[in-house]
């Protein structure tokens, strides 16, 4: 099978099971893809299993996908692009010290957390990894994914203050969280590296890749000022993500931030000094549809992959375990940030909560886990990671709406007394 006909094949499947999905189940639509999928995946195991079918041909298409690769190195760069577009830079300024805060200092406390209290929870069970390899989970599977944060978060209708918080964490964390992969994956592997070293490696991704997607914006932007063209204009937004985050691969500076940072300077002057209204309206169009179908055809391949999990009784038990270990690990490294900010920063009641539980996990870390070396702990990390991503999407994710409403009953009077 050729490359376009693996592609053609996924999305004629992504708008299948969409169809089904709207037309029947009306679940959120990435939650309900994966939803579907996920079901389709388990269903061919167990009947493969069973002998009353050949999964190779399934396994065949998502292995030709090859979701890591694809989504590290091809989609997240649009969908982080897509993302920041929408972000006012005036809400994240009267926000910047709690989004700069969750984003570096809760991702870096949550992979401390999770790598060592995976690694004593499963010595304790007998089925251990080493450390450095448990921080490598931790690393991987504590950035909250923009990509089902921004979908859910913009369904669920949560406070103001608390959406730009995680939308703002969101964008810039999993920037952070692949800079630590990346260290530790070094580590791991057996290079010598000094804390200096590892300080070195990860300013220089983390600030290159914001320094270098300011630089893009800017020479974007004048770009864009010069003419009025709706089509060349849209050309040249989406040169920039794809041209842009290529370039920031191959200077070894961090290319999701890099994105991050370009999306918010279009879509901020971008959008509101350099476009005519027309140009507005085909570039805010061009890049909803692109999020969209991207997101639709990610969380498809997420469910997908269920299909070449390989689950033994031991790999099942530390899956079951790290749920509510990754979801303890977040309420911490969330709540001990927000308690040092709370002399400086006024909070809504309750955002500890809902930061904790609307801290979505999704293809990012499944990426991550699949670019792993083959083997034994390889095959365990992409197990717990897709159990976590799982409980993530289709129970947090789900429950969200109901959460928030709960959670902020003075906003619900004040939405009835309105009405």
């Amino acid at each position: 099978m050729t490359d376009f006909q693996t592609a053609a094949v996924i999305v004629t499947l992504t708008a299948a099971l969409a169809y089904l999905n709207a037309r029947f189940l009306r679940l959120p639509s990435t939650i309900g893809l994966m939803a579907i999928a996920s079901c389709g995946s388990i269903a061919i195991v167990a009947l493969d299993a069973a002998g009353v079918i050949d999964a190779t041909n399934a396994r065949a298409l998502v292995a030709r996908a090859d979701l890591g690769p694809t989504l590290l190195h091809g989609m997240l760069g649009l969908l982080l692009f897509a993302g920041a577009l929408h972000i006012d830079l005036r809400d994240l300024k009267e926000q910047r010290w709690a989004v700069g805060t969750l984003a570096v200092g809760s991702t870096i406390l949550s992979t401390l957390l999770v790598g060592v209290a995976t690694y004593f929870v499963l010595a304790l069970l007998g089925t251990g990894l080493d450390l450095a390899t448990a921080l490598l989970f931790g690393a991987l599977i504590s950035p909250t994914d923009p990509i089902a944060v921004l979908a859910t978060f913009r369904e669920a209708g949560a406070p103001h203050d608390v959406e730009v918080q995680i939308s703002g964490e969101s964008l810039f964390n999993d920037g952070v969280g692949v800079v630590l992969f990346v260290v530790l994956a070094g580590v791991a592997g057996g290079h010598d590296a000094s804390a200096g070293d590892v300080a070195t490696i990860f300013f220089r991704e983390a600030l290159g890749g914001a320094a270098f997607g300011l630089a893009l914006g800017y020479v974007a932007f004048r770009l864009l000022r010069s003419i009025d063209d709706y089509s060349v204009e849209v050309l040249i937004t989406l040169a920039l993500v794809l041209g842009g985050y290529t370039a920031a691969e191959t200077i070894h500076v961090s290319a999701p931030i890099a994105a991050v940072v370009a999306g918010l300077v279009i879509g901020n002057q971008g959008r509101r000094l350099a476009m005519s209204d027309v140009t507005r309206e085909h570039v805010d169009l061009f890049w909803r549809l692109i999020d969209e179908i991207l997101n639709a055809v990610l969380f498809l391949l997420i469910g997908l992959e269920a299909t070449r999990l390989h689950v033994s009784h031991e790999v099942a038990i530390a899956a079951a375990v790290g749920v509510p270990l990754v979801l303890a690990a977040r309420y911490v490294s969330v709540a001990v940030p927000l308690l040092a900010l709370r002399p400086f920063h006024a909070f809504p009641p309750n955002t500890t909560k809902m930061l904790t539980w609307g801290g979505l996990r999704g293809g990012i870390s499944i990426a991550l886990a699949l670019s792993l070396p083959a083997g034994g702990e390889r095959d365990m990390i992409v197990v717990m990671t897709y159990a976590i991503v799982a409980w993530s999407l289709l129970v947090q994710g789900l429950t969200l709406p109901r959460v928030l409403r709960r959670l902020t009953p003075c906003r619900d009077a004040l939405d009835r007394d309105g009405a």
